[in-house]
C-alpha cells in the first residue's frame, strides 16, 4: 500500500492557490506532469464533482474523478482507472488552510495499492516516493508563479 502525504506552506493567497491546484487542464505546465486534460467537466463547476482528467506522468495515466469539490478549501478525488499498472485508490484529498498572512497551508493525501502480483509492494514504495515528490514539486511551481 503506498501512503503520500505532503504538508506545505505556499507563500499564496488561498484563493490562488485553489485555483492552481483545481484547473485540471494546467497541470501540463507543473514540471511533475507530461499532459493533462479534462475530459469531462464538473456537474457545477468545471473543474468541480464529477470531473473528469487524465494526467500523464512518465509512462503512467491516470484518470482521477473529482469527488467533492468546496472552493477554496476541500478537494477530493479518486482514481479511477491507471495504465500501464492497475491501481486501487482509497483515498485523494487535497486541504487547504489560510494562515491569515497571504500564506496558505496544503495538506495533500493520497493512498492506495498497486494491484499487481509480487511486484506491486515494490510500485508501491516507488508510487510513494515519485508521489511524494511530484505533490511537492506542484506546490513549489505554483509558489513560485
Amino acid at each position: 500500500m503506498f501512503k503520500i502525504k505532503v504538508e506545505r506552506i505556499v507563500k499564496k493567497p488561498i484563493n490562488e492557490v485553489f485555483e492552481a491546484i483545481s484547473d485540471h487542464a494546467s497541470y501540463g505546465s507543473f514540471k511533475a506532469v507530461g499532459t493533462a486534460k479534462l475530459v469531462t467537466e464538473g456537474d457545477e463547476e468545471r473543474n468541480g464533482v464529477g470531473a473528469l482528467r487524465t494526467i500523464q506522468t512518465g509512462p503512467v495515466k491516470f484518470w482521477e474523478r473529482i469527488t467533492a469539490f468546496e472552493r477554496p478549501t476541500h478537494m477530493q478525488y479518486k482514481i479511477e482507472k491507471a495504465k500501464p499498472v492497475k491501481m486501487k485508490h482509497d483515498k485523494g484529498v487535497i486541504d487547504l488552510k489560510d494562515l491569515g498572512d497571504g500564506t496558505t497551508q496544503v495538506t495533500w493525501v493520497s493512498e492506495g495499492r498497486i494491484a499487481v502480483p509480487i511486484i506491486g509492494r515494490v510500485l508501491d514504495r516507488k508510487m510513494q516516493k515519485q508521489g511524494t515528490v511530484g505533490f511537492n514539486s506542484i506546490l513549489k511551481a505554483i509558489e513560485s508563479r
